[in-house]
């Protein structure tokens, strides 16, 4: 890859995904409050979509997480806690080697659910199937990384994404340097992260900026009255 494709792939897009990410999300809030939700269709093969659902966003959450802290944090602080660059590439391979086989196939059972069931296909948009097949890509490419990340147990294929990734956020315009001479599947993986932000918030996946952490502390019964005030009060299990 030539040194201003990598320049412009992974020094500028980045701030392009951010940026969209940030001021679309903002805009979609305010504009059109009603479209900011996730969907339903969990009347129709509900089986199949908690399966999935539970596996794929439990790897994800852990993947996501994983890159968050792997990524982000300056490695002096790997450093000063005595974690090596070979351990810290080794758990992150055995760690997002188990959260993303979880994820994969609950993306696999969801993709399956969304393609081939003919209701909720009716009652799928284009871009509902559109970021799941993209999300499955995603989870496909990152455990493809596996055999290069086992091959280079050193830790140094780490450090450059960490350094790539914290150049990013303090502006540094050598950033996209780290990464010249990374493995191709690594920079497909980067890039179609990169596009799944720019798609965010276009897509269902805004609703993951509204997780409803309340629920996890509401009562195990909602209280439901009749619109008649002496009507007696029903009580109804939380679902």
């Amino acid at each position: 890859m030539s040194g201003f494709l990598n320049s412009l792939l992974f020094g500028i897009y980045p701030y392009i995904a951010l940026a969209v990410l940030i001021l679309g999300s903002i805009i979609r809030y305010d504009r059109e409050p009603y479209t900011w939700r996730s969907g339903s269709s969990q009347l129709l093969r509900r089986r199949q979509l908690i399966w999935g659902s539970v596996l794929f966003h439990v790897g994800v959450l852990f993947i996501f997480a994983g890159h968050l802290v792997g990524l982000l944090t300056p490695i002096v602080i790997f450093d000063t806690l005595g974690i090596s660059h070979s351990a810290k590439q080794l758990l992150a391979v055995v760690a997002g080697g188990i959260a993303g086989t979880m994820a994969i196939i609950g993306a696999t059972l969801l993709v399956h659910r969304r393609l081939f069931d003919p209701r909720v296909r009716a009652s799928s948009s284009t871009t509902d199937t559109l970021i799941i097949i993209l999300l499955w890509m995603q989870l496909f490419l990152g455990l493809s990384t596996i055999p290069t990340s086992l091959a280079h147990l050193d830790g140094h294929e780490m450090v450059k994404f960490m350094n790539w990734a914290q150049g990013i956020f303090t502006f540094n315009p050598e950033a996209a340097s780290y990464i010249v001479d990374a493995a191709l599947v690594f920079k497909l993986h980067l890039f179609l992260g990169l596009t799944i932000f720019l798609l965010f918030p276009f897509t269902r996946l805004v609703h993951m900026l509204s997780a409803p952490v309340r629920y996890l502390w509401r009562p195990g019964y909602q209280v439901v009255r009749q619109r008649n005030r002496s009507a007696s009060v029903n009580r109804i299990p939380a679902e």
